[in-house]
């Protein structure tokens, strides 16, 4: 099956590893994995290998493959085919077996706990990590997002983001709301500025959004203003778990919105 069909890394090293994509790989920022973790790091994350899946990926299954894959989740190249890795904060253990219980099909071994320090800011954090097992279109997804082995957004991105599943994976692993408006963005750092346009095509053409690029102080995000915000919530809402709803600026069951943090409503 050619990579058209479908939805559209290296070999990990034995102590050190490159953290979740959008977030510290793709700024070549090296972590390393605590040493009482590293018999279970290495097991989860590379070498356990076993055999390639040929198990059909359902529909629904690759609705949540895309979502993650434009979010927080990475697709590792073991030899000759891919598996999804998923990485979260431990803070958010409820959508991680979300997530585990939806590929439950296609993984091994249930999510584990993993100390992972980052140089840069000198902090240890504590994640938890599952990975899927091989599969053939794991690689086609592969050889669709990325380029030598960096995340990238494809130009048949229009063709591809169609679901309101996969935008609500999507705006789970890397969404949020501002404080100081009902406007939403995600967090789409490490695609280039013609990418975010890509994006932005597809969200007009297929869920009728408008949306912006606004640049912060790594890159440029995907804005979605006010005036849209009650729109895409209506949309992301019934794919999403409750332990995320804190994310959505309007809620279409209670039809409230979040209580904003403006600095002229503040009293001095």
């Amino acid at each position: 099956m050619s990579a058209q069909h479908i939805l559209g890394l290296e070999k990990v090293p034995r102590v050190t590893a490159f953290a979740p994509p959008n977030k510290i790989s793709e700024l070549n920022q090296l972590i390393t994995v605590e040493p009482k973790c590293k018999k279970l790091y290495n097991l989860c994350n590379g070498e356990y290998r076993g055999k390639l899946m040929t198990k059909e990926i359902s529909s629904r299954e690759k609705e949540i493959i895309l979502g993650t894959i434009l979010g927080d989740g990475h697709l590792a190249m073991l030899k000759s085919n891919a598996r999804l890795e998923v990485n979260h904060s431990e803070n958010q253990r409820d959508y991680v077996m979300w997530k585990y219980n939806e590929l439950q099909n296609l993984s091994g071994a249930k999510p584990h706990a993993i100390h992972i320090f980052d140089k840069r800011y000198n902090k240890t954090y504590r994640q938890l990590r599952f990975s899927t097992k091989v599969h053939s279109e794991f690689t086609q997804f592969h050889q669709i997002f990325y380029r030598d082995l960096k995340k990238i957004v494809p130009k048949n991105i229009k063709k591809v983001l169609t679901s309101p599943l996969s935008l609500a994976v999507w705006f789970m692993d890397d969404g949020g709301r501002r404080n100081d408006s009902y406007g939403l963005f995600l967090n789409t750092l490490s695609f280039t500025k013609e990418e975010h346009g890509l994006l932005q095509v597809a969200l007009r053409i297929n869920f009728s959004l408008e949306s912006r690029m606004h640049w912060i102080q790594d890159g440029y995000r995907i804005y979605i203003p006010s005036n849209n915000a009650e729109k895409f919530c209506r949309l992301v809402y019934p794919h999403m778990i409750p332990s995320m709803y804190y994310k959505l600026s309007f809620n279409p069951v209670t039809t409230s919105y979040a209580r904003l943090d403006r600095a002229r409503d503040r009293k001095t």
